[in-house]
């Protein structure tokens, strides 16, 4: 068997289980931006935190749309809106 092949075949495992630089773990996103893992699951239920992939048990988020989700979230539930007003305003549902 040549090597290049199993070089080859280990260069394509390694590039499919690569996590994109744009992906965060949902416990990476409670410590960076200190809010309770509970409420990463609450806004992923409600759809204001869109899931990019999982990996077993982990969900990854786009970091940047959370990043702007949240500071969004925080100004209009500033401004006295509900999270289901937030969401239609959000995104629309």
């Amino acid at each position: 068997v040549p090597l290049g092949w199993l070089a080859k075949a280990a260069e394509m495992l390694n590039a499919k289980n690569k996590v994109p630089q744009t992906a965060i773990p949902a416990k990476e996103i409670a410590k960076r931006f200190k809010i309770s893992y509970q409420t990463i699951n609450h806004y992923t239920d409600f759809s204001l935190f869109p899931v990019l992939f999982k990996r077993g048990n982990v969900r990854f988020y786009n970091a940047r749309l959370i990043k702007e989700r949240l500071k969004a979230i925080s100004e209009l539930m500033e401004e006295g809106y509900t999270l289901r007003l937030i969401r239609k305003k959000l995104i629309g549902i």
